[in-house]
C-alpha cells in the first residue's frame, strides 16, 4: 500500500526545505577560512592554546579554504578546553562575519524569518548542521539533522553548539531570553547547570531528535527595531540572485535525506539504486558516499523514518496505522515494532512525549 496524497503532502510539509543551490561533501573546500576558521582562532587564542600547535593537529593551513572534514578537525581541540567551550563558541557562532549570509540574517525582522534565512543559507551560516523549521500546531519546531556527518566523541558538544548558536541569537535579537523548550537526542548528562544557564531551563532528553522549540505567536513576534543597512536589507535577493552560491549550498546528508523523503511517496518507496541514480553516481560510489560521511543507507532511511513518525504522530487526526500508511508500511505491527527498534520507546511512550 502507498502512501495517500495527503500523507504525502504531509511529510513534504513537515521535512522538506527550500530548493538547494547544490551540496557539499565533507570533504570539498567550500568554506572561507575568514568565515568559522578566524573565528575558531580567536577562540583558541583566548584560551591560551599556541595557533601554530593547534593548526599542526588539525592539518589545517591558517587562510585556506576549508572542509566540513578540516573544520570538524579544527573543532576538536576547542570543544575539549572547558565545559563551557561549545556554549562560548555557540554564542560567537551567528550571525558571524560570514559575508552577505550574515547580512541577510541580520535583515531578519522576526524568530521564523531568521529560522527560514538559516535554513536557506546554511551554506555558509550552517555548515555542519541542517536546520529544519517545522510549524506544529501553536509551536514552531526547529529541527537539527546532521549536513555532513559529525564524529560520535564530539556529536554532542557540536549539538550543544548549535543550539546555544540559535538560542544566544534569538535572545539577543528579541532583547530578552525567550521561553525555550529543548530537546536532545541522547540522555541527560550528569550536571545540566551549563545546560540551563546558556539554553533554558526546559531540557527534554531522549527525544529521538535534536530540537528548538517556541510558541509559534511568539516566533512570529517582529523584533524590537534596529538599525538596518541598506546593505543588510538587500543581502538575501543578492543571494538568492547567485552573489554567493555556496550560502544556497547543503551538505551531502541533508541532500541525501532529501531524494530519500520524496521517494518515499514514489512507487516502490525509498531505494538505494534510485537514490544513485538521482545523484549521478554508482552503487558502489553511493556506499562508499554514505561510509565517507560516517554513516550508510539504512541508518540514514531509520533516522528519516523516525523523525517523520514521530512529527505526524503529534498531528491531529493522524494514526499509528495512518502514520506506518504514510511511511510505506502494509502491515501495522510491523511499523511498531520498527518504531520501537528506531526509538527504543513503545508507541504510547513516545505519543506522551
Amino acid at each position: 500500500m502507498m502512501p495517500t496524497s495527503v500523507a504525502t503532502d504531509a511529510l513534504r510539509e513537515l521535512h522538506t526545505l527550500p530548493p538547494a543551490g547544490g551540496y557539499y561533501t565533507c570533504e570539498q573546500r567550500v568554506l572561507a577560512w575568514a568565515d568559522q576558521g578566524l573565528l575558531l582562532a580567536g577562540f583558541a587564542r583566548s584560551r591560551g592554546l599556541a595557533t601554530a600547535d593547534w593548526l599542526a593537529g588539525s592539518g589545517v593551513q591558517a587562510g585556506q579554504a576549508l572542509s566540513c572534514a578540516e573544520l570538524l578537525r579544527l573543532l576538536q581541540p576547542l570543544l575539549g578546553l572547558g565545559r563551557d567551550a561549545p556554549f562560548v563558541l555557540g554564542q560567537l557562532w551567528l550571525p558571524g562575519h560570514y559575508g552577505l549570509a550574515s547580512q541577510a540574517l541580520q535583515s531578519s525582522g522576526s524568530l521564523a524569518e531568521a529560522a527560514h534565512i538559516l535554513a536557506r543559507l546554511s551554506g555558509r551560516l550552517l555548515p555542519l548542521m541542517t536546520l529544519r523549521p517545522l510549524r506544529q500546531g501553536s509551536r514552531l519546531w526547529l529541527v537539527f539533522t546532521e549536513a555532513c556527518g559529525l564524529p560520535a566523541a564530539q556529536r554532542a558538544a557540536l549539538v550543544d553548539l548549535h543550539l546555544t548558536a540559535l538560542v544566544g541569537y534569538g535572545n539577543w535579537r528579541a532583547g530578552r531570553r525567550l521561553p525555550w523548550q529543548i530537546c536532545f537526542n541522547r540522555t541527560a548528562p550528569r550536571e545540566l547547570g551549563m545546560h540551563a544557564t546558556q539554553l533554558s531551563p526546559d531540557l527534554r532528553f531522549d527525544c529521538q531528535v535534536d530540537a528548538l522549540s517556541l510558541p509559534l505567536a511568539l516566533a512570529e513576534q517582529a523584533w524590537p527595531a534596529d538599525a538596518r543597512g541598506a546593505l543588510a536589507v538587500q543581502a538575501l535577493p543578492l543571494l538568492l540572485d547567485g552573489a554567493d552560491p555556496q550560502a544556497l549550498c547543503r551538505g551531502w546528508l541533508a541532500g541525501a535525506q532529501e531524494r530519500m523523503l520524496a521517494q518515499l511517496s514514489e512507487p516502490g518507496g525509498a531505494s538505494q539504486e534510485r537514490l544513485a541514480q538521482q545523484f549521478g553516481i554508482s552503487l558502489a560510489t553511493l556506499k562508499r558516499q554514505f561510509a565517507q560521511h560516517g554513516t550508510h543507507w539504512q541508518a540514514e532511511l531509520d533516522l528519516l523514518r523516525t523523525r517523520l513518525a514521530l512529527a505526524l504522530l503529534r498531528e491531529p487526526g493522524w494514526s499509528p496505522a495512518r502514520v506506518g500508511e504514510a511511511l510505506g508500511f502494509v502491515d501495522p505491527s510491523n511499523f511498531r515494532r520498527s518504531l520501537r527498534r528506531w526509538t527504543g520507546n513503545a508507541l504510547l511512550d513516545i505519543r506522551g512525549m
